[in-house]
C-alpha cells in the first residue's frame, strides 16, 4: 500500500489557471496527483482542450480529466460562444427521451474528443423553489417521475463514448434557498419526503449505471447537523447502504463557502477533505478557484496527518484513491469535428412553449435584460438581440442590466415591435417592476424568458427553458 502522503495526492483534483498545464501540475501528475478540473479559464477550443487533456495524460496515462458541461447554461467548451446543445430543463420540457439520450451522446463524443474522462453532469436536483439560486434550468424539471427517465437517458448517452456521468448534487439541490457557494443550504425534508422526491432521480442514476455521484453541500435535519459532504450518515449509510451505489463518490468543490467556511482555502479545505473522506467521499473537488504546487502539498499533508493520528483509516483512503483511478479511464479514441448545432437547435425547437401569437410585424427592438448568472453558469454571451439582428435586416438591438430599467423604459417609447427578453424574471424585483410598468402600459411587447418561468402573465410570450445559443437561436427563428 502506497503512503499516507501519496494516498492524499491521489484523490486531490483541484482546479488551475491557464490554458496548457503548468509545469507544476504536470509534476504533481506524474507523482500521483487524483487528476484537474477544467473551466472556462482552462479553454479556448476543442484542439485546445484536446492538446491539454493530452499533455496530463502523457504525465500519467490514468489521470483524472474533468469538466462541468451541463450543456445550456452551464458550458465551458462554449463558453465563448454559448451552448451547442439546450441545457436539462429544456431537454426535460421537450420530454422526449430518445431527443435527451441523443444530445448526452453527442456532448460524450465531443468530451471524449477533448481527451475529457469525467463530465460533472448531469444534475438530478430538482427545480422545486422558485426563489432557488443555483438550480433552476440546470434540472430535467420538477416532478421526480417525469424527470428521473430524462436523468437516466443522459447518463447512458454521455457514457457511451467512455466519458464517466457524475449524477448531482446529492441529495438534491432544488428546494434549498441558499447557495452553497456562499452559504450552507438546509433542506428541509424527512427521510420519507426525500424518498418521494428527491432521491428519485438518484435511484434512477444508479439504475441507469452511473460511474460517479457528487455530494451537495447541504444539511438534511433528519441527517444531523453536517452537510451531505461531510455526513456518514449521507454518503455511508443512504447513498452506499440504502441505494447501493457501488461507484465512486465526488464531492462538489470543497473551497466553496458552504464547506470551507472562516477557515479559509488552505486549512478550511484540508480540514473538509478529512472529513468528506470519513464520511465516504472518494474524489475531492478542490474546483472553483485556482489552486497552486504549495496549497495542495498542505492539504495533502492534513489528510495524511489525519491518517497517523488515526482519525482517518488507512484503509479508507486507500478505497477512494482506487475509486478515484477507475475514473481516469481514457474515454473512447474519437476524432475532433467542427461544432453542429443541427441536433441541439432540434431538441432547442421542440422546447420551446409558446403563449398567445408571437409574431413580428417588422423589424423589433430587442431589449435583452442582463442579470447576474448563477455562479456555476459565470459570464457568457447571452441574449436575442444579435440572432434577431442576423435573421430580420433593421433590427435594434439593446442591452440592459436589471439597474439600467430607466433606459428601457426610454427606448420603449415610440417602438412598434418590441420584444423583451428575460432570464428568471420573478428572481428580479427591478425587472418584475418593469414587466408590471409594460403590462399597464398601452406599448403592445413579446416576451422571450429565458430561465425558469415565473408566476407573472403576459401577452404573447416565448419560454426557451435554457440561454443556450441554440435555445435562443431557436426563438430567434421562430419569430423570424
Amino acid at each position: 500500500m502506497s503512503s499516507p502522503e501519496k494516498l492524499a495526492a491521489s484523490v486531490l483534483v483541484p482546479g488551475f489557471d491557464g490554458t496548457t498545464a503548468p509545469d507544476w501540475l504536470r509534476r504533481k501528475v506524474a507523482d500521483g496527483l487524483g487528476g484537474a478540473i477544467l473551466f472556462g479559464r482552462n479553454v479556448v477550443d476543442d484542439e485546445q482542450v484536446a492538446a491539454l487533456s493530452a499533455q496530463l495524460r502523457a504525465e500519467r496515462p490514468g489521470v483524472l480529466v474533468g469538466i462541468d458541461e451541463e450543456g445550456g447554461d452551464v458550458t465551458r467548451l462554449d463558453v465563448a460562444t454559448g451552448s451547442f446543445v439546450p441545457g436539462p430543463l429544456a431537454l426535460g420540457a421537450a420530454d422526449d427521451v430518445e431527443l435527451t439520450t441523443s444530445v448526452a451522446a453527442a456532448l460524450g463524443e465531443r468530451l471524449a474528443a477533448c481527451g475529457v474522462t469525467i463530465n460533472f453532469a448531469p444534475c438530478a436536483d430538482l427545480t422545486l423553489a422558485a426563489e432557488d439560486p443555483s438550480i433552476g434550468v440546470r434540472a430535467f424539471g420538477s416532478d421526480p417521475v417525469k424527470a428521473s427517465p430524462h436523468v437516466a437517458a443522459y447518463i447512458t448517452g454521455l457514457q457511451k463514448y467512455g466519458v464517466a456521468a457524475s449524477a448531482k448534487h446529492f441529495p438534491g439541490h432544488g428546494a434549498a434557498t441558499d447557495d452553497s457557494h456562499h452559504a450552507l443550504p438546509v433542506l428541509p425534508r424527512t427521510e420519507a419526503e426525500l424518498h418521494e422526491l428527491e432521491l428519485v432521480p438518484f435511484k434512477a442514476a444508479i439504475a441507469a449505471g452511473v460511474r460517479a455521484v457528487m455530494t451537495g453541500h447541504l444539511v438534511v435535519p433528519a441527517w444531523g447537523d453536517l452537510p451531505a459532504t461531510l455526513n456518514p450518515k449521507a454518503l455511508t449509510d443512504v447513498l452506499r447502504g440504502e441505494l447501493g451505489f457501488t461507484g465512486a463518490v465526488v464531492t462538489d468543490a470543497l473551497d466553496m463557502g458552504a464547506v470551507a467556511g472562516e477557515l479559509g482555502k488552505t486549512e478550511g479545505v484540508g480540514r473538509a477533505s478529512v472529513r468528506a473522506l470519513i464520511a465516504g467521499a472518494d474524489a475531492l473537488c478542490l474546483g472553483g478557484v485556482s489552486f497552486e504546487e504549495d496549497e495542495l502539498n498542505r492539504i495533502a499533508a492534513v489528510i495524511a496527518a489525519a491518517v497517523e493520528s488515526g482519525e482517518l483509516p488507512l484503509e479508507r483512503l486507500a478505497e477512494a484513491s482506487e475509486r478515484v483511478a477507475t475514473l481516469g479511464t481514457p474515454p473512447v479514441s474519437t476524432p475532433i469535428s467542427p461544432v453542429d448545432h443541427r441536433l441541439g437547435l432540434e431538441a432547442a425547437r421542440k422546447a420551446l412553449r409558446i403563449q398567445g401569437s408571437p409574431k413580428l410585424a417588422g423589424p423589433p427592438l430587442v431589449i435583452d435584460i442582463e442579470t447576474e448568472p448563477i455562479v456555476a453558469a459565470g459570464p457568457m454571451p447571452w441574449g436575442l438581440g444579435s440572432h434577431l439582428t442576423e435573421l430580420v435586416p433593421g433590427t435594434r438591438a439593446l442591452k440592459v442590466g436589471a439597474d439600467g430599467i430607466a433606459t428601457a423604459i426610454e427606448a420603449v417609447h415610440g417602438a412598434r415591435d418590441l420584444v423583451i427578453v428575460t432570464r428568471e424574471a420573478h428572481r428580479h424585483p427591478e425587472v418584475r417592476e418593469f414587466l408590471g410598468w409594460l403590462r399597464e402600459s398601452t406599448v403592445d411587447y413579446i416576451r422571450v424568458e429565458t430561465g425558469v418561468p415565473g408566476p407573472e402573465t403576459d401577452g404573447p410570450r416565448i419560454d426557451t427553458f435554457s440561454g443556450s445559443y441554440v435555445s435562443l437561436r431557436a426563438a430567434a427563428e421562430y419569430l423570424a
